[in-house]
Parts: structure tokens; C-alpha cells; sequence
């Protein structure tokens, strides 16, 4: 299924959507700001480093890849769901990357596209969504679940589709907020309300995700998280930094099991 620009679904609204219109138009309001650095993904910007260490430490670690080579990722395919204006996207293709991004929002697509142009990078990028990819049988190495899940309607069923994509031993990444007090009052009245961050409204407390649930929901389609980290916010040195603190930001590493 695909969504317009409006939010509306396409010609294939018989399936039901992971992401919310609401949440589509939201983001695609904001879509020519994704590589400004003092926009309103700046956040983003600061958080990418620690995402992306996580990312190739863990993906070298757990398919035997060389670290210290230029482009660690070669031969291996990427899918980035809900890649935005490919913040992502465009560092794994520099590591050698088949890289697929795919989001909902086509303004979102067109930005990521102009971007990785000018960039000279091939990036297949796609407006849909993960059920779609999982519909047509596509299948990956590794797959970026970042952000993303605390915004579908039905996270437990779009768990099911993103795992269902994953090669035997691939790896899906998940980074997510945890449905906490505190994570209500870093991530949404600090990030929100106090900071400016992020524009009011972008998360709801009740669809965040507590790392029990998310386990629960990967291993029920097969795959075991083999790593996880809490992501904490220092103000001083203003970067974002791995931590034991799981309470508001997190992220974990699943692998998917071999077939019997």
C-alpha cells in the first residue's frame, strides 16, 4: 500500500496501514528539513553518530566484516523503513551498502533522492511501506527499524512484516523510547514542550514501547535480541552517548534464527 502526499491511502487501502495518515502528514510537512542541521531534525543530526557507531560495530561484529576497511558493507542489502530524507541511508551506501529506503511520505522520498544525487550515491529509494516490501517477498542482510515503531498503529503485526524480510541470521536494528515516566518527561515535555527539539505533538506516550513488549513481538516471529543499549542525552558536550540507562531511548540488535 501506498499513502499520498495528503496521507490518504492509494489504490491498495483493502491492507491495513502500519503507519498512521496522521503520522505521515505530520512528518511530511517537515520533509525539506531533514538536512538542515539547525532545523527541526536537528536532533537527529546530533543523535545519527551513536546510531551509526551502534550500526557498524555491531553489523562487522555479528557477519564477520572488517571494520577497518572502507566499505565494511559491501555485498550486503539494507533496508531502512521510514528513512525520511535519508540520514541514514546515505552513510550505509558510503559503507558499501545495497541500500532500499522506503517511507510513506513521498515528499520525504523526493528530498532523500535530490540529496543522495548530489551526493553521487545510488540509493533505491521508495515511496510504501514495510508491508509492502514484505508482500512482494523482498528479503535483507540488515534491516534499520529506527524511530519508527512508537509511530505504527498496529506495532506487534508490523513486527511480524519487518522480521518476515530478514534473510536466516540477518540482523534488524530497533531504536525506540520506552513507555516510562520519565521518558514521558525527557522525551515528550523536555524534547517537546521545554527544549523545542521536536515539534509538539510528534510522539504520544501510550505508543511507546517497553523492551519486553519489543522482545516479545521478535521472538514470537523468530528473531532474538542479541544486544541492547540505552542512548543518553548529555547537555555539556551536547552528544548523545550509548548508556546502561534504558528508561527513555534505547535501541537493540535482533538476529533472525536458521530454519530448522
Amino acid at each position: 500500500m501506498t499513502i499520498d502526499t495528503a496521507g490518504n491511502p492509494g489504490s491498495s487501502a483493502r491492507h491495513q496501514p502500519s503507519l498512521d495518515p496522521a503520522e505521515v502528514e505530520k512528518f511530511s510537512r517537515m520533509a525539506a528539513e531533514w538536512w538542515n542541521p539547525k532545523g527541526k531534525f536537528g536532533v537527529l543530526h546530533v543523535f545519527n553518530p551513536v546510531r551509526l557507531d551502534y550500526i557498524k560495530e555491531q553489523v562487522t561484529a555479528r557477519l564477520g566484516r572488517d571494520p577497518l576497511v572502507r566499505q565494511p558493507f559491501e555485498g550486503l542489502r539494507f533496508l531502512d523503513i521510514g528513512c525520511g530524507g535519508g540520514l541514514l541511508c546515505e552513510p550505509m551506501a558510503r559503507l558499501g551498502a545495497e541500500v532500499v529506503g522506503v517511507d510513506p511520505s513521498e515528499k520525504n522520498i523526493k528530498t532523500a533522492g535530490v540529496h543522495a544525487q548530489e551526493m553521487g550515491l545510488a540509493i533505491d529509494y521508495r515511496v510504501g511501506l514495510a508491508e509492502d516490501l514484505a508482500r512482494a517477498g523482498e528479503t535483507f542482510d540488515v534491516i534499520l527499524n529506527m524511530e519508527v515503531i512508537e509511530h505504527v498503529a498496529d506495532p506487534a503485526a508490523y513486527m511480524q512484516a519487518c522480521v518476515s524480510m530478514l534473510k536466516p541470521s540477518g540482523l534488524m536494528f530497533v531504536a525506540t523510547i520506552n513507555r516510562t515516566g520519565k521518558a514521558f518527561a525527557l522525551a515528550i515535555v523536555g524534547a517537546e514542550y521545554v527544549l523545542g527539539w521536536l515539534p509538539k505533538g510528534t510522539h504520544q506516550w501510550e505508543k511507546f514501547i517497553t523492551p519486553g513488549e519489543l522482545k516479545g513481538w521478535l521472538a514470537a516471529n523468530g528473531a532474538d535480541v542479541m544486544d541492547e543499549s540505552g542512548v543518553s542525552y548529555h547537555p555539556l558536550a551536547n552528544t548523545w552517548r550509548r548508556s546502561r540507562d534504558m528508561a527513555v531511548n534505547y535501541m537493540v540488535v535482533a538476529e533472525k534464527r536458521r530454519a530448522n
